[in-house]
């Protein structure tokens, strides 16, 4: 079992709640897609290939001050709930956790984690660097992940063409193989029903959004990732610098529909948000659908002032901790469905006690 004490700050310390507009933004990710001159596309790479990729970054990490004190994780070599647990921390995309059936994890397969940057080694690309920082941090996101490419660059020579920029597997990476995103919460644009055209115009101005996990997630919780579609023809203070405005913007947009919520539906919300509170509260067995729900409407309870005595960090954790790896590796063993859901409604009673100071 995975020993999470070693992890560098837990690789949970983007959910601090310190970043800008927290109740809105939970997190900031900035991902730098690499791949080693010189060999194979992962997805092409033979083993050896792959194996001889890792111990060339491994060698490169070992001299570089930042991240002498991370960790590696072969990630290849873990038990498949402990896969799922790094991916619940977002520390591993899917891929690399070879969650799917039908892909299986790759060998050579790790993860490289230092406080609030990590790399993903063997997924898509040969090197997935990112950084994850709480709240609204999209230029201090890719400071910290700049920095981190620019040394390792120092040590291994990356693919780059003069014409296309840094080459990836995939061709909407190519270019600068940058992949700037933002976890945000957006419940009063789902309540007043304004959600699909801010999504549509997303797509219109070249972003596009996915759910709380990237990729072929679904959108739970009303948590959307916002991020760019591609990184060809644009420099990485252009793309990040739009995605800002466009945020900003979005955020605007969600701050206006909270106001209107509580202008015209005040007694209606309330009472739907204080009754979510309240089966978090007490409720005895619930799905983790069911807590993503309802955490969101108590999320927005709490950014409306209607809970006070709530943090915005526990509502963070609960995200996370909530999830059925973290249920089961905090019991020690597998958790069936319906274990899981009652293992689940008393973490999530405990942790709103502790964080209220109110009584079970």
């Amino acid at each position: 079992m995975l020993d999470l004490s070693l992890l560098p700050d837990g690789g949970v310390g983007w959910l601090d709640a310190s970043g800008s507009n927290p109740d809105i933004v939970i997190s900031t990710r900035i991902r730098l897609a690499r791949n080693l001159e010189g060999y194979a596309f992962a997805g092409r790479a033979r083993d050896g290939e792959r194996l001889r990729i890792l111990s060339q970054v491994q060698q490169a990490m070992n001299t570089m001050g930042g991240f002498r004190h991370g960790l590696m994780l072969r990630v290849d070599e873990m038990a498949s709930d402990d896969r799922l647990l790094l991916h619940e921390r977002h520390l591993v995309s899917r891929e690399l956790a070879g969650l799917d059936p039908q892909r299986p994890v790759r060998s050579g397969s790790a993860v490289y984690v230092a406080r609030g940057t990590s790399i993903m080694i063997n997924e898509e690309d040969h090197l997935r660097l990112q950084s994850l920082e709480s709240g609204l941090r999209i230029a201090e996101a890719f400071n910290s992940v700049e920095a981190l490419e620019s040394e390792l660059g120092e040590l291994v020579p990356y693919a780059f063409h003069r014409e296309f920029g840094y080459l990836t597997a995939c061709p909407t990476n190519a270019g600068t193989g940058l992949r700037a995103s933002v976890l945000i919460h957006l419940p009063g644009l789902v309540l007043t029903k304004e959600i699909g055209k801010v999504l549509s115009g997303l797509q219109q101005v070249g972003l596009t959004y996915r759910g709380l996990y990237g990729e072929g997630s679904e959108v739970v919780g009303n948590f959307f990732q916002i991020s760019n579609q591609t990184t060809l023809g644009r420099t990485e203070p252009e793309l990040l610098e739009y995605l800002t405005r466009v945020v900003t913007h979005v955020i605007e947009r969600e701050e206006e529909a909270r106001k209107v919520l509580l202008r015209d539906a005040g007694y209606i919300i309330e009472d739907k948000l204080w009754r979510a509170y309240g089966t978090l509260r007490y409720a005895r067995s619930l799905t983790f659908d069911e807590v993503m729900s309802y955490l969101s409407s108590v999320r927005l309870a709490v950014g409306l002032k209607l809970i006070t005595d709530l943090s915005v960090y526990t509502l963070n954790k609960l995200l996370i901790f909530s999830q059925s790896a973290h249920l089961a590796h905090a019991e020690g063993r597998e958790l069936t469905t319906s274990e899981a859901n009652l293992a689940r409604a008393k973490y999530v009673r405990r942790i709103l006690a502790d964080d209220t100071g109110s009584t079970r």
